[in-house]
């Protein structure tokens, strides 16, 4: 699939199409608009259409619909499991859009919840320590022994009696 760029009036399209259920979540991805439940993507745009998730049988139904075909984003043979484009004539039609969507909705709920990554801190220039600390030298490994060499001593070595 080329990309495409997605036009900014399927945003509202999307949005209005969504189940209305306080679990659903928006997320900008890619110049485009991804739903979520439980953190499992359910949907989204993609080029000129919309994308769903869906179960088997669900699946394998919208797959019968004229100009659907299974996700590839990258256009290079792998795609996304149980993920369909759907023809572009859907959008046109908000009823068939929204049983799709909730078609995906019902399936993302089936699917364990995605724990949510914690944010990365910041990596802007103010927020990094001015230097790294001097590294401590190597220790030298117990194989190796230090070569020492006595000195003369100044002071001459005392004498015991016996």
């Amino acid at each position: 699939m080329a990309w495409v760029k997605i036009p900014a009036e399927n945003h509202d399209v999307l949005r209005a199409a969504l189940p209305k259920d306080p679990r659903v979540e928006t997320l900008k991805m890619f110049g485009g608009l991804a739903a979520l439940v439980n953190g499992n993507m359910f949907g989204g745009l993609f080029g000129k259409s919309f994308i769903v998730k869906l179960g088997e049988a669900d699946y394998a139904e919208a797959m019968q619909l004229d100009g659907a075909e299974p996700f590839d984003p990258m256009g290079n043979g792998r795609v996304m499991s149980n993920t369909v484009f759907m023809p572009e004539a859907v959008l046109d039609e908000p009823a068939e859009l929204r049983d799709w969507l909730r078609r995906a909705f019902d399936h993302a709920r089936t699917l364990p919840a995605k724990q949510k990554k914690k944010p990365k801190p910041a990596t802007k220039p103010e927020n990094k320590p001015a230097k790294k600390p001097a590294k401590k030298p190597a220790k030298k490994s117990p194989s190796v022994k230090k070569v020492t060499t006595k000195r003369a001593s100044k002071k001459p070595a005392r004498r015991t009696s016996r």
